[in-house]
């Protein structure tokens, strides 16, 4: 069935059913349940759906809003509404140590990457406080966007020292890796996580409604000689993703 039939009113809308609006928003949601309008997928635009169900541009508007309000459909300036994607929960405990490439690969999902920044540049100011640098230094930066099974699940931005991260084009695709091969990797870390409304832009990579809960943690590692390695700042949906602690009573 394409969108136009299973947007044609004759097979769902009753004149006596209550607010135009509010019928084609269920009807809208009850095509996402029946995988009809599958998990990322574009949405006619407002005046081809009014020719369809030959309704007001004003009442297919309110129905779009309705939808992008309770986070089933995602606008995207200049590009459309699109059926919200909503991927599997993934759980990470907060006393491993791991990269994303090796949590997805430990759940049996395929990790991908889009490169958003990479390379050397000048450090920010919470670059010098958190690596330790000079306003001379240089510093080794990577930004990518992470994707489980396809799936838009964290931002991530990354600074090292570039002497443990001398050229950024060497990771393809595993950070952790390429230290690792190095002699550099991070034997433990102190992570800071909060809670964050994603600004339009970020939301925009993830696949996600502007202003929806999203998890910001910033990490920094440290090698086993107590040098500071790594600093990352990473944005998470707030959807896809459970830090879980495991805590135990103290005898004091």
């Amino acid at each position: 069935m394409t969108v136009t039939e299973f947007l044609a009113p004759q097979d769902w809308f009753r004149p006596d059913g209550g607010p135009r609006y509010i019928q084609l928003r269920q009807r809208i949601s009850d095509g996402v349940a029946r995988g009809i309008l599958p998990p990322g997928s574009p949405l006619p635009p407002e005046r081809e759906i009014a020719s369809i169900t030959e309704f007001s541009r004003v009442t297919v508007r309110k129905a779009i809003q309705a939808l992008a309000e309770e986070g089933t459909i995602v606008q995207k300036q200049g590009s459309g509404s699109f059926i919200s994607s909503k991927p599997e929960q993934i759980e990470q405990k907060l006393s491993r140590l791991t990269s994303f490439s090796e949590d997805m690969a430990r759940r049996g999902k395929s990790s991908t990457s889009r490169w958003l920044e990479r390379g050397l540049f000048m450090p920010s100011p919470d670059e010098m406080t958190s690596l330790g640098l000079s306003s001379e230094d240089s510093v080794a930066r990577i930004v990518r966007l992470r994707l489980a099974d396809g799936e838009p699940i964290a931002i991530e931005r990354a600074s090292l020292p570039t002497d443990i991260l001398p050229n950024p084009l060497a990771v393809e695709t595993s950070l952790y890796e390429v230290l690792e091969r190095d002699g550099h990797r991070p034997v433990r870390a102190l992570q800071k996580i909060s809670a964050i409304n994603v600004a339009p832009a970020d939301a925009d990579l993830l696949m996600i409604a502007p202003g929806d809960a999203g998890l910001r943690i910033e990490r920094t590692s440290y090698l086993a000689s107590g040098r500071v390695a790594e600093f990352t700042q990473s944005l998470y949906r707030g959807d896809a993703y459970n830090f879980v602690a495991e805590l135990r009573l103290s005898k004091e």
